[in-house]
């Protein structure tokens, strides 16, 4: 497993020299440098050029081969899903868009994935395997809970990925993966944050000194359900009152602002209008941004984060982003918000798949074989 921790800080860019993996593994120098070495020998690690030096001599720079295998990854939504192959270092190479109706069920949206999935890594060595889901999974791979999935309720979509895959396996709510692929992308300084995908739906993820706080079941930083005020008696999809997502979620405001009188589709079509500085539509976005504010508040004045990240369509509204800071600022203690950056992800569209590859690499890749001398 050593040789797999190794390779995963690594390829994931938490580690670049023997002195950083001896802070995170914890492991004396001397250690650190045995393993290294007999990664370089055997051609599973790579070692050249220099890094910037901290008062002694400048390190020398590790990095992992590309090699022949990939990583698969999906993120499903709603009504379609976005593929990769990702080579080792946990990056895509080859995207793909899938359609799908993710009410047909686990069995036959899981087995079109898995398909495309093995099409994408044409024959080659798989090094892991992973799925990202739009509702909450648990330590174990299982769904519990999910709103507008039916049937997928208690399915083991671990268990179904093991039929197919050997390697190491990733099942995760996609608010996580997202937030993971915001390390990979901004890199290892990023360690503290709250990361909110605000979208049709709200979810958010919990990230602490660089690594996915899960909680005791896998639920940690679900804000979804938080029951808020000014919601009411809003009847929510968890058959409770008044939470978040029934005013602050995308679904929620393209149901206000129709209520209203104005033609709204989407979460897109809002933006749009809201850019335009149309009234009813700026008044709706403004109180949503301003009720998640007053949610995250408390979690800001709890954890003492570096950074309040958005994402999703909400999240390119500068009004709602706006609203929400203001809260912010207004609301929180002074010191939590003195150095605290709240802004859009910058992750892009792929958060997700390189989520996925980064947990891949967390827990050690299925290391190829070592040719025989």
């Amino acid at each position: 497993m050593s040789a797999a921790q190794i390779i995963g800080l690594v390829a994931s860019g938490q580690a670049t020299s023997r002195a950083e993996l001896a802070r995170l593994l914890g492991w004396a120098p001397s250690t650190v440098s045995a393993h290294v070495q007999e990664l370089l020998d055997s051609g599973l690690l790579l070692e050249s050029g220099e890094g910037r030096s901290r008062g002694g001599r400048r390190p020398r720079l590790l990095s992992v081969p590309a090699g022949e295998g990939v990583m698969l990854a999906a993120d499903l939504g709603g009504h379609h899903a976005r593929l990769a192959a990702l080579d080792g270092t946990g990056r895509p190479e080859t995207v793909r868009n899938l359609e799908i109706d993710i009410g047909s069920g686990p069995e036959p949206i899981l087995d079109q994935v898995m398909d495309a999935l093995e099409d994408l890594g044409a024959g080659r060595p798989v090094l892991g395997a992973g799925i990202g889901l739009p509702g909450p999974v648990d330590l174990d791979g299982v769904m519990i809970g999910p709103a507008r999935m039916p049937g997928w309720n208690g399915y083991s979509v671990r268990e179904r990925l093991g039929r197919r895959f050997t390697a190491p396996l990733v099942v995760e709510n996609d608010a996580n993966l997202m937030a993971m692929g915001e390390t990979v992308a901004r890199g290892p300084a990023l360690r503290d944050f709250v990361f909110v995908k605000a979208g049709t739906g709200v979810g958010a993820a919990v990230v602490s000194d660089g690594r996915l706080h899960r909680g005791a079941r896998g639920f940690a930083g679900d804000i979804t359900h938080n029951r808020v005020p000014a919601g009411g008696e809003r009847p929510c999809s968890c058959g409770n009152f008044g939470c978040l997502e029934t005013i602050a979620s995308g679904a929620a405001l393209v149901a206000a602002v129709n209520a209203d009188g104005v033609d709204v589709k989407n979460t897109a079509d809002l933006v749009r209008l809201a850019r335009d500085g149309h009234p009813t539509v700026t008044t709706n976005v403004r109180f949503a941004g301003r009720q998640l504010g007053e949610v995250l508040t408390t979690i800001v004045n709890f954890l003492n984060p570096q950074a309040v990240i958005l994402s999703g369509a909400l999240a390119a509204c500068d009004l709602f982003v706006a609203a929400a800071r203001g809260v912010l600022y207004e609301r929180c203690l002074p010191p939590t918000t003195q150095d605290l950056e709240i802004g859009e992800s910058v992750a892009g569209p792929d958060a997700g798949l390189l989520g996925i590859g980064r947990l891949v690499l967390d827990q050690g890749v299925a290391l190829p074989a070592k040719e025989p001398s």
